[in-house]
């Protein structure tokens, strides 16, 4: 009798853990883009530029370093923050400033973000300064495309492509 009970047991178990797995795939509903959407990714890992010019060292300055650290040239690590903005028709959708990473701010600055637009065809300026100056950009990229419904354009920068690439 009681071996019966065991399987009758196990058979629930089983019957309640397949229904919480059934529910679960199908509910909560998720929808990743509206159905008339696409989606604008500004995905970037770049090195600003140095913030000062390397210069020539002297030959007193040199002498007075080590042996092992006699470089003739002097550069600065730190490197400058990166500013990014992405207008569609005319509207600023994307902007956002990144500052270097690292201690000494010499590493990359990293940006990462997302919007959703109708789907249809659209002006897209983009703008990057990546150098210490404040006014004005260093790279700038105009382009009018059509995007479909689900479609995901992904805005980055790659100087060895000439600057601003859209995929």
């Amino acid at each position: 009798m009681s071996r019966a009970f065991s399987w009758i047991g196990q058979i629930l178990l089983y019957a309640a853990f397949a229904a919480f797995i059934g529910v679960f795939t199908r509910w909560p509903s998720y929808q990743h883009l509206q159905p008339d959407h696409a989606l604008v990714k500004l995905s970037l890992i770049h090195h600003g530029q140095r913030v000062g010019e390397c210069r020539q060292l002297s030959a007193e300055e040199l002498e007075k370093l080590p042996p092992n650290m006699r470089a003739p040239m002097s550069c600065p690590r730190e490197r400058s923050p990166i500013l990014v903005e992405v207008d569609i028709d005319g509207d600023t959708v994307l902007r956002q400033a990144a500052q270097p990473s690292g201690l000494s701010r010499d590493g990359v600055a990293s940006v990462y973000q997302r919007a959703e637009v109708p789907a249809g065809v659209h002006r897209f300026d983009i703008r990057l300064r990546d150098s210490a100056r404040t006014e004005g950009f260093d790279y700038e990229r105009i382009e009018v495309l059509e995007l479909r419904p689900a479609q995901i354009l992904v805005i980055d920068f790659n100087a060895g492509k000439g600057g601003i690439t859209l995929q």
